[in-house]
């Protein structure tokens, strides 16, 4: 899930400097950590199986009630209903992560306490950097609060489109020109400082590859920028536009740096569990003060987070950790069954009402499939029609 933060932005400060490959340390060049079984292959599957019905299911029978007739009443109330309860199916994956795969999660530098509204920038060195983002957030209690910019293709993508647009993900085009205005429309809707939010981006734009980072780094020595091996240079403007819509409102402003033990892995190495061996974040707090507010400064300031994060992935391919490990505790394996066994459950019991209950049950299935269609493909957040007395403001229609 790569987002889109908009054009360059670099500034250019003369002069050139000498352009360094990659290290092969922070590259899949190794063998995967665990061997691909036919254990961990029917494992697997078996995982996709209960995630893909799972979701498929509780989205069908609970989202139109949750995102159509409470958000009639209440925006608010909409969005907090739906993130709990489908808080719970994303607790799934932290899950499969931590108790399945027995990957170790590893939570360094600052302990920051639970904030509801933040704006979290990371590094993006593989395709499910965004995923283990979760573990974070299940350990703060905003699992059902996290957004992303993603790219709009994803949004073709069955049943996880749906999803998608149920938890307002802001998709892009990256094309600045078109997304500054998609980003500032959505993020209008979200200024009610009652709704926790946890908007990250991925200021790089793209996950990271060698021949990225080799491009990266032509384009720093042409304009004076620094050489960077383990990080792309970010870009900036799609981070400034979402720190101007929700300034006001933030409570904190996380610097997420991720990395991986011994082998950058894809999402079928987290399905089927060869990989990774384990995960490192490292977060450090941004005061709101400290963060320029004209995009040339931010350009800069950008840089030298990133400057500062490639020092960091570098000393962590070293040492073979970050600084300040321990911030964080281990998930709870009880909480975590007891959350899988209500979750399959209650799948278990739509899919018998589906089935085996009433014709109305699939009438009912049959209607919320056409309307979670509709209002995705054409980008529909139902309206507010009843006034809140405590404030914020009406739900619009999200082009």
């Amino acid at each position: 899930m790569n987002g889109s933060s908009g054009s360059q932005g670099h500034n250019v400060n003369g002069g050139q400097k000498k352009v360094q490959h990659a290290s092969p340390l922070t590259l899949n060049n190794g063998s995967k950590h665990r061997p691909l079984t036919p254990m961990r292959r029917c494992r697997g599957v078996a995982c996709v199986v209960i995630i893909l019905s799972t979701a498929f299911t509780l989205i069908v029978f609970i989202a139109p009630i949750t995102t159509f007739l409470v958000r009639l009443v209440s925006v608010h109330y909409s969005r907090k209903v739906t993130s709990v309860l489908f808080g719970m199916w994303l607790s799934l994956w932290p899950f499969l992560f931590e108790k399945i795969n027995k990957t170790n999660v590893v939570f360094s530098g600052e302990s920051v306490l639970p904030k509801k509204r933040v704006l979290l920038f990371a590094n993006h060195r593989t395709e499910v950097d965004w995923m283990y983002l979760w573990d974070l957030a299940l350990r703060k209690g905003y699992l059902g609060y996290i957004k992303y910019i993603l790219k709009s293709s994803l949004m073709k993508l069955p049943v996880f489109s749906w999803a998608f647009h149920i938890f307002e993900f802001i998709p892009v085009e990256r094309k600045w020109e078109i997304d500054e205005a998609i980003i500032q429309n959505k993020l209008s809707a979200f200024k009610d400082p009652r709704d926790p939010l946890w908007l990250a981006v991925f200021p790089e734009g793209t996950d990271y590859t060698e021949k990225k980072c080799i491009k990266s780094q032509e384009y720093a020595s042409e304009h004076g920028l620094p050489i960077l091996k383990n990080v792309l240079l970010p870009k900036t403007k799609g981070f400034l536009c979402c720190l101007q819509e929700l300034k006001s409102s933030l409570d904190a402003v996380y610097d997420v740096t991720i990395a991986y033990k011994h082998r950058l892995p894809d999402f079928l190495d987290i399905i089927y569990g060869t990989d990774p061996s384990e995960v490192h974040i490292h977060i450090r707090t941004v005061k709101l003060c400290d963060i320029p507010t004209s995009e040339d400064e931010v350009t800069d300031w950008m840089i030298e987070r990133f400057r500062q994060k490639d020092q960091l992935l570098s000393d962590f391919f070293m040492q073979g950790h970050f600084p300040d490990e321990g911030t964080e505790g281990d998930v709870s394996t009880l909480e975590c069954l007891a959350n899988f066994i209500a979750i399959v459950s209650s799948t278990g019991f739509f899919l018998y009402l589906s089935l085996f209950s009433s014709v109305w049950f699939k009438v009912y299935v049959l209607l919320s499939c056409a309307y979670l269609t509709f209002v995705t493909y054409f980008s529909i957040q139902p309206p507010q029609l009843i006034c809140s007395s405590e404030g914020g403001t009406h739900a619009k229609k999200v082009l």
